[in-house]
């Protein structure tokens, strides 16, 4: 089970914000990542609530993770709660 989350994580870096630059696991834009029998649930954000790029980040990240083997089905659900803030960006990203 932690090889598949590593996995789903990985994926997820392979999702990049085209404002930033940077990854959506790098920027802190996830928040929680559930496996289970090959079902993946991930709960992320964007930097803004009305940011324009919110449904693309969310199909880029549910397609990145679909691909991912021995994941079944991918859900991704944004939530602005808690909203993003700069201080989750990793630090040395920028």
């Amino acid at each position: 089970m932690a090889d598949l989350n590593a996995a789903v994580m990985a994926a997820l870096r392979g999702v990049v914000d085209p404002e930033t630059g940077r990854d959506l696991v790098t920027m802190g834009l996830i928040y929680d990542v559930t496996v289970q029998g090959g079902q993946a649930c991930i709960t992320m954000t964007t930097t803004t609530r009305g940011c324009p790029l919110s449904e693309m980040l969310r199909l880029g990240a549910e397609a990145a993770v679909q691909a991912v083997p021995g994941v079944t089905q991918a859900r991704v659900a944004l939530t602005w709660d808690p909203p993003w803030l700069p201080d989750r960006i990793v630090a040395g990203a920028f």
